[in-house]
């Protein structure tokens, strides 16, 4: 017969999982191990600049100091996140020097969207890698990176995933900017590109999916921006800019930008629906982004429709053809012309199509503690279903 303590020890220890159940239910920390990231621009931290080419200086200038991949002069809202997670800062899939995937990997590339392209990089300005390529680069990265940890050994266990962290990452997606601006880009209407927005949510569903099936189950989806506040949108349509809002922004841009939010909410909470082994979170960027640009001033920020890496002067300081380190031929010299203006940290537009690094983190301070969350859940306690 066992001794009496034996039988309390026991009772303790039940009580003791019991309790670490219920606060696991109740608002306690994921720890998620991993981050797997899907986007575009706004998310990016080297993949495009692996593939076409290196973002040039200044950007990068204010915290890595020297251009790390990311079209900024800092940090992006994904960087904040892995601080915030506790994980280093993602490297990208397509960068193979120095790249450490332990804790999780970045499909994002710069000029990316929901849809395939119809065209080229350098006719359109808009990434052949669509979130569906980023999906099967995901699917090899799995298969492969499993295959070299178990095979090969070594250095590898320490720079690739364990096999566990799939099921057990956050999986975040920040995507759908540039399927809008494309567009409008091509001279479309606002009721036409409204028009292909259910295209969209499809397709976008069929990832996600794709992604739950491969073995994710916790999902933070950031809906789009106020593209109307961006100096390049309003540079390219000044038709569509004509009409402007309280802040200065392009009412038909952000009118398009919400009805997308709207059905990407739509979107996410049939995905709750549909697969209930899944925690999915829709994100509200977009109204921490709009605050920041209508609430500038008395957030200590300049006007934040000033690029502060552009050329030209004028009202944004944005050239289309001379962007944020871009040269220009004077006197048959190639000078730099794309400069960075003195104090990026008083700026909200870094180069007229992304933020500054202060910016981001003021749009992460406003996503992370849930209060712009459906469900309103932090971002570290993004593994709970948010059902009572």
């Amino acid at each position: 017969m066992a001794p009496p303590y034996a039988a309390a020890a026991a009772v303790v220890a039940v009580v003791l999982v019991l309790v670490l159940q219920v606060s696991a239910g109740s608002g306690a920390d994921c720890r998620f191990p991993a981050v797997f990231n899907f986007g575009d621009s706004n998310s990016d931290t080297g993949g495009l600049s692996a593939t076409f080419g290196a973002a040039p200086p200044p950007n990068g200038r204010t915290f890595f100091g020297m251009p790390v991949g990311r079209y900024c002069d800092g940090r992006l809202v994904i960087d904040f996140i892995a601080e915030n997670l506790g994980i280093p800062y993602l490297s990208a899939y397509l960068n193979s020097i120095g790249s450490n995937f332990s804790q999780g990997a970045n499909f994002a590339t710069a000029g990316s969207s929901i849809r395939r392209q119809n065209t080229s990089l350098f006719l359109s300005g808009f990434s052949p890698i669509s979130l569906d390529v980023q999906s099967w680069e995901f699917e090899q990265f799995i298969n492969r990176s499993q295959f070299v940890y178990n095979n090969k050994g070594g250095i590898y266990r320490e720079i690739l995933p364990k096999a566990d962290y799939f099921s057990q990452a956050l999986y975040t997606f920040d995507i759908g900017q540039n399927d809008i601006t494309i567009g409008f880009f091509t001279n479309m209407t606002s009721e036409q590109v409204m028009a292909y927005i259910p295209d969209l949510m499809e397709r976008l569903t069929s990832i996600i999916q794709n992604v739950y099936w491969l073995g994710g189950r916790y999902f933070w989806i950031h809906n789009t921006g106020p593209v109307g506040c961006l100096p390049y949108a309003m540079v390219h349509r000044p038709d569509l800019a004509a009409v402007k809002d309280g802040a200065g922004c392009s009412v038909a841009y952000n009118k398009v930008a919400q009805l997308f939010n709207q059905r990407l909410k739509e979107t996410v909470a049939g995905l709750r629906k549909s697969h209930p082994g899944g925690v999915f979170t829709y994100v509200d960027v977009y109204s921490a982004k709009y605050k920041l640009i209508s609430e500038a001033s008395k957030l200590g920020f300049d006007d934040p429709m000033l690029t502060c890496c552009g050329h030209g002067g004028g009202r944004f300081n944005f050239d289309e053809r001379v962007g944020c380190g871009g040269k220009v031929e004077v006197n048959g010299t190639w000078v730099l012309a794309g400069k960075s203006c003195d104090d990026p940290a008083k700026r909200v537009s870094w180069d007229g199509v992304h933020f500054t690094e202060a910016a981001n983190k003021f749009v992460f301070d406003q996503i992370v503690g849930g209060k712009l969350s459906d469900p309103p859940l932090p971002l570290r306690q993004a593994c709970q279903s948010g059902r009572q």
